[in-house]
């Protein structure tokens, strides 16, 4: 059980605090509700530009990392598809120093053209690294685009071309700021050797006096049910064939979510999982496979990708994948297995919150989806999940018209030839 308090400021920021006396650790988890579904399709990549760009300096402090690294303290960001999360830790006795930190930073971020230009490249350079220059480092650029037509998830969270970021203008980055990290588009939770009357002294200090900003209303075009199988061939300089289905599914909010992730592990989550036993172990047709979904506050995706093992043709293995999806679809899970994934869940969600920084990211998600105390409730959605569910998603999920398969494969010496001749005519 995690208890917490919770608090709202006048300027709508949401303040959540759990108490947990054994530590002398605390944890500070910004989260803001913003991310790459709520950029423009000619301007994408913004939020994760401002992964970098925020901690790039602030008015009263011009080097984020110097001041916290001096309190003992250590931070990190992430951004996805739906929101963007900074947070740290610290001895708790210089708690403080993080909300001096946090607080700086959202209300008075430095704008520079110089900062920008860091960033810009940074940005830049990690979307070739990653995205251009690695083997099957350009899949979700493919993949997203195949399966979206209408919704922003079609772009990855780096963006839709490296063009956006380094094309991008102080006015626009400025708008961009301005609209989604204020203090009613964010949630701030505490946890660690804290109480509630300190932290929300500290709050009103320092997060009390910066304005609100703009009501976020979204106006995300909904993705239409997709009712015919998409299909991409690429070739690349990669090791080994690979496939990529990806099948729409629910969403984070919606209740089927619980046996969506359930129907996924029984899939792939470990040696024991179907797909690894039948077509890794027992028939070598693929060297790894996986299943996930896609966890995104907008419907999202239900992933099946593996490498193709040396010798095996791309339909022989489509083929089979299909045949074990069929199995789910016309049979029950066995007891056992139903047993076996809901262990594993328990444990998983004990494990999410042996940590205050853990704890922290988990009330602050819980807090965006309205439900903070679904921290304390998510064993129990999955405990009454049962096989008749698991099969009816199945069939809901597994039609052939809802799947969009990418096929990454080899290039072949002779492409890679007349590729080289191309180059050299320019």
């Amino acid at each position: 059980m995690i208890k917490y308090n919770r608090f709202v400021l006048e300027n709508g920021l949401r303040v959540l605090v759990h108490t947990d006396k054994t530590t002398p650790i605390a944890a500070i988890n910004v989260l803001y509700d913003v991310g790459s579904r709520d950029e423009d399709q000619e301007r994408t990549g913004f939020a994760h530009l401002f992964e970098h760009l925020m901690f790039g300096g602030s008015a009263n402090i011009p080097k984020y990392d110097e001041p916290l690294e001096i309190a003992g303290g250590e931070n990190n960001a992430f951004t996805n598809s739906d929101i963007t999360n900074y947070y740290l830790t610290l001895p708790v006795q210089n708690l403080e120093t993080g909300f001096w930190l946090e607080s700086d930073r959202m209300l008075s971020l430095a704008f520079t053209e110089k900062s920008l230009d860091v960033q810009r490249n940074v940005v830049s350079e990690e979307f070739r690294q990653v995205y251009l220059n690695q083997p099957y480092g350009d899949t979700w650029l493919l993949l997203r685009d195949l399966a979206y037509k209408v919704h922003p998830y079609q772009w990855p969270t780096i963006g839709k071309d490296i063009s956006h970021i380094q094309n991008a203008k102080m006015k626009d980055v400025k708008d961009f700021f301005r609209r989604f990290y204020c203090p009613n588009n964010a949630i701030l939770v505490v946890a660690g050797n804290v109480t509630p009357e300190q932290v929300r002294e500290l709050a009103e200090k320092w997060f009390g006096k910066i304005p609100r900003g703009p009501e976020n209303r979204r106006d995300i075009p909904q993705e239409p049910l997709q009712t015919e199988a998409r299909a991409l061939t690429v070739y690349r300089q990669v090791p080994q064939n690979a496939i990529y289905k990806a099948y729409h599914c629910c969403s984070r909010f919606d209740k089927e979510y619980y046996t969506v992730d359930l129907l996924s592990d029984a899939l792939s989550l470990g040696n024991s999982s179907r797909l690894y036993q039948s077509l890794v172990k027992e028939r070598n047709l693929f060297s790894e496979i996986n299943a996930y979904i896609t966890v995104e506050l907008d419907n999202g995706l239900f992933i099946i990708s593996g490498r193709v093992s040396e010798g095996i043709s791309v339909e022989e293995a489509d083929n089979a994948i299909a045949a074990e999806i069929d199995k789910v679809k016309g049979e029950f899970l066995s007891i056992s297995e139903m047993v076996k994934l809901k262990n594993k869940v328990e444990s998983r969600i004990a494990f999410s919150n042996t940590s205050v920084l853990n704890k922290a990211m988990n009330l602050a998600f819980a807090e965006l989806m309205g439900k903070p105390n679904l921290v304390n409730k998510e064993f129990g959605k999955y405990k009454v999940v049962n096989r008749v569910d698991i099969r009816e998603q199945a069939n809901i999920i597994f039609r052939d018209g809802n799947c969009s398969t990418l096929y990454y494969l080899v290039e072949q010496p002779e492409m890679q030839r007349q590729k080289t001749k191309e180059r050299m005519r320019k």
